[in-house]
C-alpha cells in the first residue's frame, strides 16, 4: 500500500473516530440512568440500560410538538430545496448566458452573511406578511440557508450527464421538459437525493433562525435551547440524542436508497 493510501486511510479512522465518539457518549449517556449524568469518573461502557432519561424527556411538556415542527420544516426545507435548486442548476449546466459565472459566486455568497445580520429584517418583515411563529416562515429561511448548496451540487450532477442523451429524446419526439423528466432527472436522482439529505440535516440541525422567528411554534432546537439554562444534565443529554437519531436514521435510509440507485444504473 502507498503511503499517500495509508495517510488518507489513516485520516478516514481518525475523522470517523472524532465524529462517532461524541455521538456514543451521548447516547450512553441518553440510555444510562439520571444519576449517572453527573457521576464521575464516566465509564466508557454503560454500566446498565435504563430508559428513565428518554422517559423524563419525551413526558417533558412541549417535546412532541417541537419534534413535530422541526419535521415538518425540514421536509419543507428539503422540498424547497430540491423543487428550487435543481432548475437553477440544470440552467447552469445546460445554458450559457452572460454573468454565469459571477452569479455562480452570488450564490455562493450569500452564505457570507450571518443569520444574526439577517435576524431583524426578518422578524419586521414575517411580522408584516404574517409569517412570524410559522413553520413556512421557518422553512423558508432554512430554504435559503440549503439553496446554495442544491443549486451547485445539482449544476454539476447534470454537467456530467451528456446532452447527447437529450438530443436522442428530442429525435425519438419527446420535448424539453419531457426529455428532462425521463433521461436527465432517474440518471439525477442519487445526487438530488444526497442534496435531500443535506438539506434535511440542515433545517434539521438549526438552531438561530429558528429560535428568533419563533415564539410558540419552536421546532426541537429552538425548544431545547429555550430551555438550556432550567433544564437538569440528563435531560440536555436526552435532547442532544433525540436531536441525532433521527438525523441518522434519515441518511441511514436514504443512503441504502442511494447504493440500490446507483446499482439498478450500472446494471
Amino acid at each position: 500500500m502507498k503511503q499517500s493510501q495509508k495517510f488518507l486511510y489513516t485520516m478516514a479512522v481518525v475523522l470517523a473516530i472524532c465524529w462517532l465518539v461524541p455521538i456514543y457518549l451521548i447516547g450512553i449517556s441518553a440510555l444510562s440512568p439520571k444519576d449517572a449524568a453527573t457521576a464521575w469518573p464516566k465509564s466508557l461502557l454503560p454500566l446498565h440500560i435504563s430508559f428513565d432519561t428518554l422517559g423524563f424527556f419525551v413526558h417533558y411538556t412541549g417535546v412532541w410538538k417541537a419534534v413535530l415542527n422541526s419535521v415538518i420544516v425540514a421536509l419543507l426545507t428539503m422540498l424547497f430545496a430540491i423543487v428550487l435548486g435543481a432548475p437553477a442548476g440544470y440552467a447552469l449546466a445546460r445554458y450559457d448566458f452572460k454573468g454565469q459565472n459571477i452569479y455562480r459566486v452570488l450564490i455562493v455568497m450569500t452564505r457570507a452573511f450571518p443569520l444574526a445580520i439577517l435576524a431583524l429584517p426578518l422578524v419586521t418583515r414575517f411580522i408584516s406578511v404574517g409569517l412570524y411563529d410559522t413553520q413556512l416562515g421557518v422553512a423558508l429561511v432554512h430554504t435559503a440557508l440549503a439553496l446554495p448548496f442544491s443549486i451547485l451540487v445539482s449544476s454539476s450532477l447534470f454537467m456530467g450527464i451528456p446532452r447527447e442523451l437529450e438530443e436522442a429524446a428530442w429525435t425519438l419526439g419527446c420535448n424539453k421538459v419531457q426529455a428532462f423528466m425521463k433521461i436527465v432527472m432517474p440518471l439525477a436522482l442519487p445526487g438530488m437525493a444526497a442534496t435531500m439529505i443535506f438539506s434535511f440535516v440542515i433545517s434539521w440541525n438549526e438552531v438561530f433562525s429558528a429560535s428568533v422567528l419563533t415564539l410558540n411554534n419552536r421546532t426541537l432546537t429552538a425548544f431545547l435551547f429555550a430551555s438550556l439554562e432550567e433544564s437538569p444534565l440528563h435531560f440536555r443529554y436526552a435532547g442532544g440524542f433525540f436531536l441525532i437519531l433521527p438525523s441518522l436514521i434519515f441518511i441511514f435510509v436514504v443512503r441504502k436508497y442511494l447504493f440500490s440507485m446507483w446499482g439498478i444504473s450500472n446494471r
